[in-house]
């Protein structure tokens, strides 16, 4: 019956998630993509999100908007609720994680699968660089966070994107789809 479940994409800055999540839902039919919400201006660039403020936040969340919330890099973030009802019928969802969170995801979605999105550092730092958000300062400190070890515990497969993007595609493609449903 092809694929279903939960999947969090995590991994440092600059390693691609966003670009890997875009071109396996180009692939993989019926893949739904969970749009975070989060304490950031929408002009900021990136992945697509929904911006707010800290108080429309903290509002959102005390209503029980959130199936998942946590703070990272001095933002809050936000997964909808909405992605009960996708996975209680079956769809497959992948949402872009924070390590940090990972403990408090498996206590939500007992289910959980984790894919960890890698690059070498020297491709790291040319891809932050080359987005122009971050100072010199500020990516030597993302590298640095690049090397945290994941929880212990977790169902996690790793992939390295830093060589052609077809190839991590191809990969993430295998895990979201181990059948080939959507091949």
């Amino acid at each position: 019956r092809g694929m279903s479940g939960i999947f969090a994409i995590v991994g440092p800055s600059g390693v691609g998630k966003d670009t890997l999540m875009h071109a396996a839902q180009a692939r993989i039919p019926g893949l739904r993509l969970v749009r975070r919400v989060v304490t950031r201006c929408e002009s900021s660039g990136g992945e697509d999100f929904e911006g707010v403020s800290e108080t429309e936040f903290d509002a959102r969340r005390d209503k029980g908007a959130f199936a998942l919330h946590w703070r990272a890099h001095g933002l809050s973030y936000g997964i909808p609720v909405d992605v009960e009802g996708s996975l209680s019928r079956g769809e497959t969802v992948l949402f872009n994680g924070s390590r940090a969170m990972l403990g408090d995801a498996m206590r939500v979605f007992p289910a959980l699968k984790v894919i960890h999105v890698t690059a070498r550092p020297d491709v790291l730092a040319e891809r932050l660089r080359q987005r122009g958000r971050e100072s010199d300062a500020d990516i030597a400190q993302r590298l640095v966070r690049a090397r945290l070890a994941l929880p212990e515990g977790l169902n996690v497969a790793e992939i390295d994107n830093s060589g052609a993007l077809e190839d991590a595609v191809k990969a993430l493609v295998r895990v979201l789809d181990p059948e080939g449903v959507g091949a």
